[in-house]
C-alpha cells in the first residue's frame, strides 16, 4: 500500500549534466516498493508547483532502509528538485503503480531501455539475476549520455550499450542487437523501458516472434493514483478496448494487452 511520508536525503550525486541520483532514507517506502515502482515527489514546501513529480524507483536497499531514484533536470519542478541538499526532507507519496514488473524464475531475460527509460529497470535486473540469465540492453543517442554501465553490468550476465551515433562502444539502436541475439536464442521474456518508438519496435517485435514481453511506459501523471484521468492508455480486456490509466492500473503492462 502507498503511504505519504517525509523522507530524508541522505545521498545526492550529479551522473552527467542535468541527470541526478538521490537516495532517500524511508522504511515504509523501502518495505513496500517492487521493481517498477514509482514515486510522486513534492518539489516545494509552498507547493509551487502545486502538482507532485513522478519518478522512477531506481533502487531499494531493504536492509537499510534507502530508496534511490533519478531524474533528468527538464523545468521548474526538477529543477527545485536539483536544489535539494543533503539532509533535506522530502514529501513523498509511494510506492505508486499496481503493475509492475513480474518477477519470478526465468532461464532467459532480455532487459532493454533508452535513454533516462533505463534507470526504471536496474532494480528489475538486480532481483533477476539470482535465478536467471540476464542480459541488458542500454541505448544512449551518445557517448556523454551513457551513465550506470559498471553499475548494469554488475547485475547482468551479458551487457550491450549501444550509442545512435557510434561514438561509444556498440553503433546503433538497442534493439537491432536484442533482434540479433533473439536469433540466436529466444529469450522466456522481455522487459523493456524507455522512449514511446523504441517501446513500439519491441512491441511489435515480441509479438512477432511470440515472446513474453512486459512494458513500462512514461506518461505525465499528476495525481499518481488515476483520480485526475490525465495518464489514460488504450488496452484490450477479454477482447474489448477500454482505457486504463499509467498511474494506477501500470506502469508495467502486458504487451499484447496495451495500445500505445
Amino acid at each position: 500500500m502507498p503511504v505519504q511520508t517525509v523522507a530524508k536525503i541522505v545521498g545526492k550525486e550529479k551522473l552527467i549534466e542535468g541527470i541526478y541520483k538521490f537516495s532517500m532514507k524511508t522504511k515504509e517506502i523501502a518495505k513496500e516498493a517492487k521493481p517498477g515502482s514509482f514515486l510522486e515527489i513534492q518539489v516545494s514546501e509552498s507547493y509551487e508547483p502545486f502538482l507532485r513529480r513522478p519518478i522512477s524507483i531506481y533502487n531499494v536497499d531493504k536492509e537499510n532502509d534507502v530508496v534511490e531514484f533519478i531524474f533528468q533536470v527538464k523545468g521548474k519542478g526538477t529543477k527545485m528538485l536539483m536544489d535539494k541538499k543533503v539532509g533535506d526532507d522530502l514529501n513523498i507519496l509511494g510506492p505508486l503503480g499496481e503493475g509492475t514488473f513480474e518477477v519470478k524464475h526465468y532461464k532467459k531475460a532480455y532487459i532493454i531501455g533508452g535513454g533516462i527509460g533505463t534507470y526504471p529497470l536496474y532494480e528489475l535486473a538486480k532481483e533477476l539475476k539470482e535465478n536467471t540469465d540476464v542480459t541488458m540492453y542500454m541505448g544512449f543517442r551518445n557517448k556523454e549520455l551513457v551513465t550506470l554501465e559498471s553499475e548494469f553490468e554488475e547485475v547482468s550476465k551479458k551487457l550491450v550499450v549501444t550509442t545512435d551515433d557510434g561514438s561509444y562502444k556498440e553503433k546503433g539502436y538497442a534493439i537491432d542487437f536484442l533482434k540479433e541475439d533473439c536469433n540466436k536464442e529466444k529469450p522466456d521474456i522481455i522487459f523493456a523501458c524507455g522512449p514511446l518508438p523504441m517501446l513500439q519496435a519491441v512491441q511489435e517485435f515480441a509479438k512477432k516472434e511470440k515472446i513474453e514481453c512486459q512494458m513500462s511506459l512514461e506518461e505525465r501523471m499528476g495525481c499518481g493514483i488515476g483520480a485526475c484521468v490525465g495518464c489514460a492508455v488504450k488496452v484490450i480486456r477479454n477482447g474489448e478496448e477500454k482505457y486504463e490509466y499509467v498511474c494506477k492500473n501500470g506502469p508495467v503492462f502486458n504487451a499484447k494487452d496495451v495500445i500505445i
